[in-house]
């Protein structure tokens, strides 16, 4: 079986080791004898979403987050119709605000695709640190990194999960991010994906289903170091809900 990740406009939305979650994603399916093929959208490039599995926004300043939004306005609809199908979609941080209605930085309105009714509003106070996050779609808790002025507003959209220690979507540490049909829309760096493996496998599995029936099924992996690495994030901070 193969799964083909397209990775848009890396040039622009690559902060904070975003790109290590392509090369995760890729290398879970190789652990397990399955292809990862990384195609790589520059801006303006075309982008057939039949033939991509995967998609995958990562995170830029303002400015950059500026010019990738006029190049994602050229395929919006096209990514509408891929997410509203089933596709999966990993976005980080300036790639889950430009889901939204609009971003209003602090000398400029952003529109974005309004695939997500959320919309993001710019604050002079950055909220960074590690997060941990407890979700429902996980059983293990959710670890990484934050660094952002926008603040979130999500309205009924579900969360990806309760901020146990950090800020999340805005300054009150509630909650963070968006699960919405086969899309993870999060502010979380770090990267993700490698210090998280059942949120890798998450994706994985939704886009092995979507093309290959419900019985695509992934075997599971050791993943000794990896839990290792987010329990020892999770103890750093300890049990208590902490606004970092």
């Amino acid at each position: 079986m193969k799964l083909t990740v397209g990775y848009l406009y890396p040039n622009l939305l690559n902060l904070y080791g975003d790109t290590g979650n392509v090369k995760c994603l890729q290398k879970r399916l190789q652990w397990r004898g399955m292809e990862g093929e990384v195609c790589l959208f520059s801006g303006g490039s075309a982008i057939d979403f039949q033939k991509v599995d995967i998609v995958l926004l990562g995170g830029g300043s303002d400015r950059e987050q500026e010019i990738a939004c006029r190049y994602l306005k050229g395929i919006g609809g096209r990514l509408r119709d891929f997410i509203e199908s089933g596709g999966v979609l990993l976005a980080v941080c300036g790639g889950y605000q430009l889901l939204g209605n609009y971003y209003r930085t602090q000398n400029t309105m952003i529109e974005g695709l309004g695939i997500l009714d959320i919309y993001t509003e710019w604050k002079p106070e950055r909220l960074a640190g590690d997060v941990i996050l407890d979700s429902a779609a996980f059983g293990s808790p959710v670890v990484g990194f934050e660094n952002h002025s926008g603040r979130t507003y999500i309205g009924n959209h579900t969360p990806f999960g309760r901020v146990r220690q950090g800020h999340g979507n805005t300054d009150r540490g509630e909650w963070e991010g968006v699960l919405y049909k086969n899309v993870v829309a999060t502010y979380l760096h770090g990267p993700l994906l490698p210090k998280n493996p059942e949120v890798c496998d998450y994706l994985l599995e939704r886009a092995l289903k979507r093309k290959y029936g419900n019985g695509a099924k992934l075997e599971p992996l050791p993943d000794e170091l990896e839990h290792a690495a987010s329990q020892y994030i999770v103890k750093r901070y300890g049990k208590e809900r902490r606004l970092g």
